[in-house]
């Protein structure tokens, strides 16, 4: 039974909500916002990404900007799609936030959801949707190397480089980012629509597992807030894999990112939940349950459910407000949930 570490806490600061109630919740409110995560004493403060589906501020930049108002937190996103984004322009920019972070950044990675707003952002910047997922590997085996050895040569089916480096010759040494590698967490989300058969799940589940081995130091993942046998499932195959391999998946990280709302009684905070999801996600709202975005209700209900995934192996949570209310979400969770997570003991994995 190895032991487990300290439960890790975020916030993710909702770089959409800007835009959907833009007199409530604007920039400088989302940017003081990650300030006083940092000083709630939260682990790590991260963005979303969506090109124009669910529009929103754009990941990136906004982090750059994040990291010059904090000093301590982790900065990531949850999740960027790679797979539209050319990987060496990616790289660098990514490196660049890396540097300039003081080594702080978390990528957290995904292909694609299964939506027709984002078949569209493919078809908008000339990729064929239907291959998202190796457009997403190709992508990440180009960061991992560029990021690690500095250069990289790779000949797949839509990329193709040879022994290419961000190095003229003159320069002192290859750019590069600070932590050699930022860590990649690779999402998966295997039942993110309630209607997907149990074969095809797990067939995705066992693919999901190895790319999350080869490329990734954690996984991250989302949206079965009712199932947390699901998680357990995938960190069977997770643990499996690598110890076929001859590797030991504890040390990988488990992250989840939780749409919560805290209210005083659950009726009330389930409406307020329900509501802000239809705006947030006009698509997706529609295909997923509701109550599989994450809890509700009282503290009490919500310090139960995040003890249950904690017990479940989450090692870090990425809390998302599911409220127009961002500051007041993050002050009542920070006053009411927070100590009760930390004061947490999960269960050992094995």
């Amino acid at each position: 039974m190895a032991e487990r570490r300290p439960i890790q806490v975020g916030v993710n600061v909702n770089n959409r909500e800007p835009l959907i109630a833009p007199e409530a919740y604007g920039l400088p409110d989302l940017l003081d916002m990650a300030e006083r995560t940092e000083e709630h004493g939260f682990d790590s403060v991260w963005v979303g990404d969506s090109l124009f589906s669910k529009p929103r501020w754009e990941a990136i930049v906004l982090l750059s900007a994040i990291s010059q108002r904090t000093t301590k937190v982790r900065l990531g996103t949850s999740c960027l799609v790679t797979s539209t984004r050319n990987p060496l322009y990616l790289a660098l920019e990514w490196a660049t936030l890396d540097a300039i972070s003081g080594g702080r950044t978390i990528l957290g990675a995904c292909p694609g959801s299964p939506e027709v707003g984002v078949e569209r952002e493919f078809a908008a910047v000339g990729l064929d949707y239907r291959q998202r997922t190796s457009i997403f590997e190709e992508g990440l085996e180009v960061l991992k190397q560029l990021w690690t050895s500095g250069s990289v040569t790779l000949h797949g089916k839509h990329f193709s480089y040879d022994d290419i480096s961000f190095y003229s010759g003159t320069e002192k040494r290859p750019l590069a980012p600070l932590q050699s590698p930022p860590p990649i967490w690779v999402t998966s989300n295997p039942r993110l629509v309630d209607d997907t058969s149990d074969e095809a799940a797990v067939k995705a589940m066992q693919a999901a597992c190895r790319r999350i081995l080869r490329y990734g130091q954690g996984w991250l993942t989302c949206c079965r807030a009712l199932h947390p046998e699901e998680l357990i499932e995938q960190l069977g195959y997770i643990s499996d894999l690598a110890e076929a391999d001859g590797n030991d998946a504890t040390a990988l990280d488990v992250a989840y990112q939780v749409t919560l709302t805290l209210g005083d009684s659950e009726e009330g905070a389930r409406r307020s939940q329900a509501s802000y999801l239809s705006m947030y996600y006009p698509e997706m709202s529609k295909k997923t349950q509701t109550a599989n975005w994450g809890p509700v209700g009282t503290p009490d209900q919500v310090i139960a459910w995040f003890r249950t995934f904690a017990d479940a192996g989450v090692d870090h949570f990425i809390c998302r407000f599911g409220s127009l209310d961002q500051p007041g979400q993050l002050q009542m969770f920070a006053t009411e949930v927070l100590p009760a997570i930390r004061a947490h003991v999960p269960a050992k994995k094995g």
